[in-house]
């Protein structure tokens, strides 16, 4: 399957995550972002250093820049189970407005073209670090990094095109 491209309707598709109440939620990707401007960013993998340490980090300190350009929804996908999820986003306490979505089993990540195979290094199918800007579900900006760099899917690089 080709990956997601600008002009591309972003497919649907459930991930999971915990509410502030703590209780397991499923949610479908178009609920979030159907009229309404999103970024979704993904990760190859929680806790994993460029994800921890640049990519989401970037995302926090940023947000409040991102909502004053017109970002409503700003969107964390990893192909982790919730409960890695919701612990990796308790490693952000100063985070008010990035959602940390569990992808388990990359059907999503699959869904957008975007899967990256690390079975070599023992992670299995993850998702490739991407970042994509979209616009009442349309695709307006999609930066997908190649394998494991991270030089075009920063929060930076999304506050540029906006």
């Amino acid at each position: 399957m080709a990956p997601i491209a600008v002009g591309d309707v972003i497919p649907d598709g459930n991930l999971a995550y915990f509410d502030e109440s703590d209780q397991l939620q499923t949610v479908s990707v178009h609920s979030l972002a159907a009229g309404k401007k999103v970024v979704l960013f993904a990760v190859p993998g929680a806790f994993t250093p460029t994800c921890s340490m640049k990519h989401v980090p970037g995302f926090v300190e940023k947000a409040e820049e991102l909502k004053s350009k017109g970002v409503d929804e700003i969107l964390c996908l990893s192909v982790n189970d919730p409960f890695v999820m919701k612990a990796w986003a308790k490693t952000y306490p100063e985070n008010k407005h990035v959602k940390f979505l569990a992808d388990g089993s990359a059907t999503y990540t699959h869904a957008l073209g975007l899967e990256l195979d690390l079975s070599e290094k023992g992670l299995g199918t993850r998702s490739r670090r991407f970042a994509l800007l979209v616009v009442d579900l349309k695709v307006k900006v999609a930066n997908i990094e190649s394998g494991g760099e991270f030089t075009v899917s920063g929060a930076d690089d999304i506050l540029s095109a906006l």
